[in-house]
């Protein structure tokens, strides 16, 4: 058989990962579910019935009308409205944007942080690695809330604040993955086999051993998107996140909090389970690309 018909019999590395990602039925579903959230996010501006940004969309005489209830012109809340007179639904939808936003930039910036500091410090040994970790193992032994609570006192609120701080609490994780996976790398033939061609470092890193660390790092970033999400929720919610004029998530539900004993449970309640969904959908889309992604269960 030939070299062409082996890999049409195999497929292609894309239709080989889609069959084992699609043997779990909640995975795709939670994919799908990721994918519209997605696209509620990114299509906010133009699906939702208000821009909770705008005050001249805003009339306090709608504060606090229940889900399905019509305003004074007739406009229907399907959601309800909170105390500023939002439409719950809308203001979802941007807090979608936001939180979401600020979860895979951080993730994304961390994530390359963590790659430059544990390649560097796997491929390096000796006290460059010991140094590198034992400042990994000095922040991994805070608690990432109170890191990120310190920076966020110190720094002030703001959309870019908190993803300095989400940065900082997550460039330790990926730095220690990638280090462990380029360690294994480093010892296989193949590294010995460039460094005996006499292949520069900054090659032999780049595009021998940071190509086979990728894998494992997909899985973390993706379950890491989830983490800083609700901790941006958590510190929106104890009001050192978000300022008032981008309501996050973690905000809607604080802004809802205070006003849950009086009988306005849907103020909060819908942010409430907006997130959790989100947080359940990239969860489960994370636990399946770790059952694809790792060798070692096949």
């Amino acid at each position: 058989m030939s070299a062409a018909a082996t890999l049409a019999r195999q497929g292609s590395p894309l239709r080989e990962f889609w069959r084992g990602y699609s043997k779990s039925r909640v995975a795709v579903a939670a994919l799908i579910l990721l994918l519209l959230i997605l696209a509620v996010a990114i299509g906010a501006p133009l699906i939702s019935p208000q821009d909770p940004y705008d005050l001249k969309q805003l009339d306090i005489m709608d504060s606090k009308l229940a889900p399905g209830e019509k305003s004074a012109t007739g406009g229907l809340y399907l959601l309800g409205t909170d105390d500023q007179g939002r439409d719950m639904l809308s203001a979802i939808f941007y807090g979608l944007r936001i939180s979401l936003g600020v979860g895979v930039m951080s993730t994304v910036v961390a994530l390359a942080i963590g790659i430059v500091v544990g390649l560097i410090s796997a491929y390096a040994g000796g006290w460059t690695d010991a140094l590198i970790m034992r400042l990994v193992d000095l922040q991994l032994s805070f608690p990432a809330i109170l890191i990120a609570l310190i920076l966020l006192a110190i720094t002030g609120q703001g959309v870019d604040k908190i993803i300095i701080a989400l940065i900082a609490v997550q460039w330790a994780y990926y730095a220690r993955t990638v280090r462990g996976a380029a360690l294994v790398e480093k010892r296989k033939e193949y590294v010995d086999a460039a460094i005996c061609l006499g292949y520069n470092p900054v090659r032999i890193v780049l595009r021998h051993i940071m190509p086979n660390v990728l894998p494992p790092l997909i899985v973390v970033a993706t379950v890491q998107v989830a983490h800083a999400i609700a901790l941006e929720a958590t510190l929106s919610f104890l009001g050192l996140g978000m300022p008032i004029t981008s309501p996050s998530l973690g905000l809607l539900i604080s802004n809802g909090f205070t006003h849950l004993l009086s009988g306005k449970y849907w103020i909060s309640f819908f942010p409430g389970i907006a997130l959790l969904v989100t947080i359940v959908a990239i969860n489960l889309v994370g636990d399946q690309l770790r059952d694809v992604l790792n060798p070692r269960l096949k």
